[in-house]
C-alpha cells in the first residue's frame, strides 16, 4: 500500500545546487578565517581579526543566499502570474539563476 506519491522529477531539487551552496559557504568562511588569522599573526592580536572576519564572512554568505533566494522566488512568482494570465512562460536560464 502506497500512502505518499512521488513528486515528478521537475519538482525535485538538484543535489548539485545544494552541494554547491554548501561548498560556497564553507570555502568563503575558511578564506575569511584564514585572512583574519594572517592579519592577527602580523599584528599580534591573535583572536580579534579572526572573529571579526568570521562574522563578516558569515553575514556575507547569509546575504548572498538570501538575495539568491529572493531572486528565484520573484522569478517563480512572475512565471506563475504569466501562466495564469495565459502568456508563455520564458525558459529558465542555463545556470539556474534568474535572468
Amino acid at each position: 500500500m502506497k500512502f505518499l506519491t512521488t513528486p515528478p522529477k521537475s519538482v525535485r531539487t538538484s543535489s548539485d545546487e545544494s552541494l554547491g551552496h554548501g561548498m560556497d559557504a564553507v570555502i568563503t568562511l575558511l578564506l575569511f578565517l584564514g585572512a583574519g588569522f594572517l592579519l592577527d599573526s602580523l599584528v599580534g592580536t591573535m583572536p580579534v581579526f579572526m572573529i571579526v572576519f568570521s562574522v563578516i564572512g558569515s553575514a556575507g554568505v547569509f546575504a548572498r543566499f538570501y538575495y539568491q533566494y529572493e531572486g528565484r522566488m520573484a522569478q517563480h512568482d512572475a512565471d506563475r502570474v504569466a501562466k495564469l494570465a495565459g502568456r508563455p512562460v520564458p525558459a529558465p536560464a542555463e545556470n539556474g539563476e534568474a535572468a
